[in-house]
């Protein structure tokens, strides 16, 4: 009898967040595959993508609503992912977010927000951003990335929903896209923002001592310069249309936007959420975020973090990753990188739920 007592009141929470789903889908309109189980844990599995840029393939990880409860973290190289490999996944139809990692980037730079939106009820996909990323920047400011970041992203999304392993678990009618300063540049072209590469030329002026924006310029005489990129605009429709009318709302953590003018801003027509970084050195806010902000019709929230630089969207780093690339894993005095990720976290799931109808 006790051991009966002791097992009714472990499964009682789980039947009444069963009875809550089930009523708020009835009330509300919901899919009732959300309901189909509930989630203790985060699974992950890798996966390769198709590169349609480059004609290759690129790697990257999915991580998945589980049945199963996580047990701490797994050691990912230098990431402590807090997933299970291979965990078996929580049956329904989830909302998908596609993840772009920023310039020379790794598929696992925001594993944290990756498995807390897992864990709170959506499929997430991440990847390399070929040719731009830690192990290989070879596409650095050409149209190859410019572009085809952009174009990366719906083959990542096109990939997910024809695989048999993920499709049943998708719901394709609710996809969204996170993104971190080229990644968060990545997402808004993704949902509908049109650069000006010659916008560039301005702020090279403006800033001439950026060298990694401004540097490869120097090379150039101006009149190379602006052909140069001039071809790279001429390329914007080179691989098809940067937009995905599949991605419902953007997540964006310090964009690079000093490409987008008012015009290319408009053209956003799906819900935006900014993030940024008081004193970012990297992409000031002056010229990017806060010269978005105005400009965005369809901006949800803007969040500045106090005192915060560049490198605090990036998951809080491991021993061995801050042994390894101490740069990115430092913060400015008084900015404490876990409680940032605590409310970016739960910002991210609550805007996505908003933006894509999830109750």
């Amino acid at each position: 009898m006790a051991l009966a007592r002791r097992t009714y009141a472990a499964r009682t929470p789980a039947i009444a967040r069963r009875l809550r789903c089930l009523l708020a889908a009835a009330l509300l309109s919901i899919p009732l595959a959300l309901c189909a189980a509930t989630v203790e844990g985060v699974g992950v599995r890798p996966i390769t993508f198709p590169d349609p840029v480059n004609q290759g393939h690129t790697p990257g990880f999915v991580f998945y609503p589980s049945s199963a409860p996580t047990q701490g973290t797994t050691a990912f190289g230098p990431y402590d992912v807090a997933a299970t490999p291979g965990a078996a996944a929580a049956p329904g139809a989830w909302p998908l977010v596609v993840i772009s990692h920023g310039h020379g980037g790794s598929d696992l730079g925001h594993h944290d927000l990756a498995s807390y939106l897992a864990r709170h009820g959506f499929v997430v996909a991440t990847f390399e951003q070929p040719g731009d990323n830690f192990h290989d920047q070879s596409g650095s400011a050409t149209s190859k990335v410019l572009v085809g970041r952009a174009i990366q992203v719906r083959a990542v999304i096109d990939t997910v929903l024809a695989d048999a392993r993920w499709k049943a678990l998708v719901d394709p009618a609710r996809i969204g896209v996170a993104g971190f300063s080229a990644g968060g540049y990545t997402s808004l072209l993704v949902v509908g923002a049109k650069p000006r590469f010659d916008l560039f030329i301005g702020y090279c002026h403006r800033h001439p001592d950026d060298m990694e924006t401004c540097g490869p310029a120097k090379k150039l005489t101006p009149e190379q310069a602006a052909a140069y990129l001039a071809n790279i605009q001429h390329d914007l429709t080179r691989w098809g249309d940067t937009a995905d009318p599949r991605v419902k709302a953007a997540f964006v953590m310090a964009p690079l936007s000093l490409v987008f003018d008012k015009a290319g801003a408009a053209a956003i027509d799906r819900p935006v959420d900014l993030w940024y970084g008081q004193h970012d050195h990297v992409l000031l806010p002056s010229e990017n975020a806060l010269h978005l902000k105005p400009l965005v019709p369809t901006l949800a929230h803007v969040h500045e973090v106090p005192k915060a630089d560049h490198w605090v969207f990036l998951a809080p780093c491991s021993a061995a990753l801050a042994k390894e690339a101490g740069e990115i894993c430092k913060d400015p005095s008084g900015v404490d990188r876990s409680k940032v990720h605590e409310h970016i976290n739960a910002d991210a799931v609550a805007f996505f739920r908003k933006a894509l109808g999830v109750h």
